[in-house]
This record gives structure tokens, sequence and C-alpha cells, in this order.
């Protein structure tokens, strides 16, 4: 089987009988068969301690109480793409911000009982868009597994730490001057994140370091947010397996 590196630098084969030596396109030297084969036989070892980074990570969620009605898709190797669909516009807002922040797309229908309130709906978009982030992590394997944000909004100043450790958490210091902007109640950002937290096995920490305007705090942590959601799921090979001593999350 002859074997050479292409212009681009990849491994090309075909034939079914070794050669010895193989010139390389360029003014390379000649490179073995054996050392091109060790090459190939080390990016696919690579490509199983990294079993996502050669394909997008993607969930599907459907969930359907009597409350809620929502289905979810989430590509975590995105451009940021969001269409979202809650029937709560604020909420809306919010979800595109972290979408276009965190790089990833998110598509988002979601019908519940807003003639109640927002709670339900809200609630369960969060688990939801948790289950889909753990269900394309997957074992999270070669994830950097950390990630962390501090996002100003004009006056308000937003910090948001994220760990995707198997350990659902939720820390969250945000006193707001108002109980709503708009017709959202903001008691429901927080809902949102536990829910999240509960589903995706994240420990999470949101802290408002300051702020006044309701809108901008809540702004600030959603784009705080995503952003985090991306360092933290981001792929890095230097990572053997899951970042952790213990070998598993």
């Amino acid at each position: 089987m002859n074997a050479y590196l292409n212009a681009r630098g990849d491994v090309a084969q075909s034939g079914e009988r070794y050669v010895r030596n193989v010139q390389v396109r360029g003014s390379n030297p000649l490179i073995s068969t054996t050392g091109l084969c060790r090459m190939w036989q080390s990016a696919k070892s690579k490509e199983k301690m990294h079993p996502t980074k050669f394909t997008k990570r993607t969930a599907k969620i459907t969930r359907t109480t009597n409350e809620t009605d929502i289905t979810l898709r989430l590509t975590i190797e995105g451009t940021g793409k969001g269409t979202i669909s809650s029937g709560i516009p604020f909420l809306d807002h919010m979800l595109t911000l972290m979408t276009a922040h965190g790089f990833f797309d998110l598509s988002l229908n979601a019908k519940g009982d807003i003639e109640v309130d927002g709670h339900h709906t809200v609630e369960d978009i969060g688990l939801a868009l948790g289950e889909a982030f753990s269900k394309a992590l997957g074992e999270r394997k070669g994830i950097r597994r950390y990630g962390r944000s501090l996002v100003p909004m004009d006056e308000a100043l937003a910090s948001v730490v994220i760990d995707f450790s198997n350990r659902p958490f939720l820390v969250y210091n945000v006193d707001f001057w108002r109980s709503s902007t708009g017709r959202f109640d903001v008691e429901l950002v927080q809902e949102f994140f536990r829910a999240f937290a509960t589903k995706s096995g994240a420990t999470l920490h949101i802290n408002l370091m300051y702020g006044e305007n309701t809108h901008h705090i809540i702004e600030a942590i959603f784009k705080g947010f995503g952003q985090a959601l991306e360092e933290a799921a981001t792929l890095d090979e230097r990572i053997i397996g899951v970042r952790s001593t213990k070998g598993t999350l």
C-alpha cells in the first residue's frame, strides 16, 4: 500500500503493498511508510481519546407535561444561531443573547401555561437545556470542564463560573431593585439556572458584582452564562479522558 502526504499534510493511501520510502510532495525529504503509518495511528488514537472532536456534539430534547410542551435542539459546535420561541418575549431575548455569546446553535419551541404565569415554562426550559448539554457532552471526555466569564452591561457587572462536574449545585448572589422587568418576573432567573444546574450536572456560581438596571443585570448574566458554557464545553487535546484525577466525573 503506497502512502504519501498530500499538499495539505494529510495521509493518503492507495494500492495493496507497502513501499519502503515515499516522496512527500513539495521539498520535504523522504519519509518512511512506517513513519506515516505511525502518524495515522497517532491521529486515530487521539480520536479515541477525544471521541467528539471530529463530529458535532448535538442533542434533541422533548419534554411534555401537563404544564408545558418543549422541543429543543442543541449543537455545541455552532455559530451562535438561535431560533427561540418560548411565548415569553424577554426570555427569548435572553436565550438569543446566551446562544450568540456561547457560539452554539439552539432551536427552541416551547408552549406553556403562561396564562397562569411564566414559572413552569421558564423552569422547564432550564431543565430541557440542562439535559441537552448533559446529553451532548456525553462522558465529558476531553472538555475543559470549567468556564468563567465576567461581563459588563453598562453599569452592571456579572460573574458566571461553571464546572461540568456531575455535581449539581447553584450559588446565586443577585439582588434586584425591582421585582420585574416589563412583564417578566425576575425571580424566574434563579429558577431557570437552578433547573439548568440540576439537569446538566453542573456546579454554577452566579454573582452580581454591582448594578442597578434590572434589564442590564439579567442581560450581563445571560451573556456571561453563554461565554462560560462555551469555554467549559471546549475540547482540549491536552486533556486525556475526563479532566479529573479520579478518572471519572
